[in-house]
């Protein structure tokens, strides 16, 4: 597998005053896209930071790591003939294919593929 991207995402409680926070503290520009509802995504050259609303989990969880990948299918089926524990594999049409692989420990790694 070769990544072709990486997203460090960070649960927060209130997605306005996360960017606002976060556009200053990092200096940013304008979200390069907001592909839903309470969630907002930054390019920021080699890698991207996305800011998704889950009050529930902010400051709790910590921060999760997607991984983008050439074919979300192809990797979700490559850990399954493996044995290895995944999530489902969903899809948001014409947005991305995504899925979670779960380690030993319990940690979670998400790959994606962008589908536009």
């Amino acid at each position: 597998m070769r990544a072709q991207a990486v997203t460090i995402g960070v649960p927060v409680r209130d997605v306005e005053s996360a960017v606002a926070w976060y556009t200053s503290a990092f200096e940013l520009g304008e979200p390069a896209q907001i592909p839903l509802d309470g969630l907002v995504e930054f390019d920021l050259g080699p890698f991207w930071l996305q800011l998704a609303l889950a009050p529930q989990l902010a400051g709790c969880e910590g921060l999760s790591v997607n991984i983008s990948v050439e074919d979300a299918a192809e990797e979700h089926m490559r850990f399954k003939e493996l044995g290895l524990r995944v999530s489902e594999l969903r899809r948001i049409q014409d947005v991305v294919e995504f899925f979670e692989l779960t380690d030993m420990d319990g940690n979670k790694i998400g790959f994606v593929t962008e589908l536009n």
